[in-house]
């Protein structure tokens, strides 16, 4: 046996390991590489069949037309989703945090009972309240305005769930310490829970922000002016205006879309990552 062959038989688990994920990285770059790649055709290339996988020659009319065309408003609708989940996770954030260390460290009657039962409302579809708090909406009057936007949803049962499993995983030693030095309950939480939680707060954050900032039925249900909508309602506009007449145009704005969650990855990939792995633990 050869020593490229001994090589290979002693890897070869990894070498399969890395071929699969080379694989499943191209099927999933593929379709983005090729938006991209189209958003810099003309249309009369976009449309040619084959679809050339390369532009002959490249142009940023569609881009121009997306940020000059008096319909589209990119630039607001980009602003509106960033604030907006920006909010809305601080929102979440700050109201799930507290209520998950209730569940994982205060003993009352009914804490397992209530907290089971607060597991069950995930299992309701968002569509059966739909209306229930579009309607709510239009009686607080809120309407088309960004408190639609962060308020409905703002208690997130996954964020609870998340956190307590984490908080769980924190040794109660250090908290009695923190007992012993006088801390009462918002002490411990603020000077001890909060600071030893930041990959879990970090990783809910992430997940609640690009779940939001992608969310397309709700803000189109409560917003109705031009300036109010978001950027995925503005994509769909754009797509059933223009996807027959002029698609390097759809494609320049999804790949405009596509930035912001590139970007944010790209800066929290380690924080998303180490996240994942410490909440995926369950509690004890």
């Amino acid at each position: 046996m050869t020593l490229l062959e001994t090589y290979v038989f002693r890897n070869s688990g990894k070498i399969l390991a890395y071929a699969l994920l080379i694989s499943l990285s191209i099927f999933v770059l593929f379709p983005l590489l090729f938006s991209l790649s189209q958003s810099f055709m003309t249309n009369q290339e976009v449309n040619r069949w084959p679809p050339p996988m390369i532009p002959t020659e490249p142009t940023l009319d569609s881009y121009r037309q997306l940020f000059t065309q008096p319909d589209l408003k990119l630039p607001i609708w980009l602003r509106n989703s960033l604030f907006a989940a920006a909010a809305y996770t601080t929102a979440v954030i700050v109201i799930c945090a507290p209520a998950a260390y209730a569940f994982a460290r205060l003993r009352f009657p009914g804490n397992n009972l209530l907290f089971g039962l607060l597991l069950l409302t995930i299992m309701i579809p968002g569509q059966v309240t739909l209306i229930p708090n579009f309607l709510l909406m239009r009686d607080l009057k809120f309407l088309d305005t960004f408190h639609a936007l962060i308020w409905p949803g703002a208690a997130n049962v996954f964020g609870v769930f998340l956190l307590r499993q984490f908080f769980m995983q924190i040794p109660r030693e250090l908290e009695e310490a923190a007992v012993l030095d006088g801390a009462s309950y918002w002490g411990r939480f603020r000077h001890v829970i909060l600071p030893l939680s930041t990959n879990a707060l970090t990783a809910l954050g992430i997940f609640v922000f690009l779940a939001h900032y992608n969310d397309l039925l709700w803000p189109f249900v409560v917003t109705n002016s031009l300036e109010m909508r978001t950027l995925p309602v503005g994509l769909q506009v754009l797509n059933s205006s223009y996807a027959g007449q002029y698609r390097p145009l759809v494609l320049a704005g999804a790949v405009f879309a596509t930035v912001p969650i590139v970007v944010v990855y790209i800066i929290f990939q380690r924080r998303i990552i180490k996240g994942v792995a410490l909440t995926g633990m369950g509690g004890r």
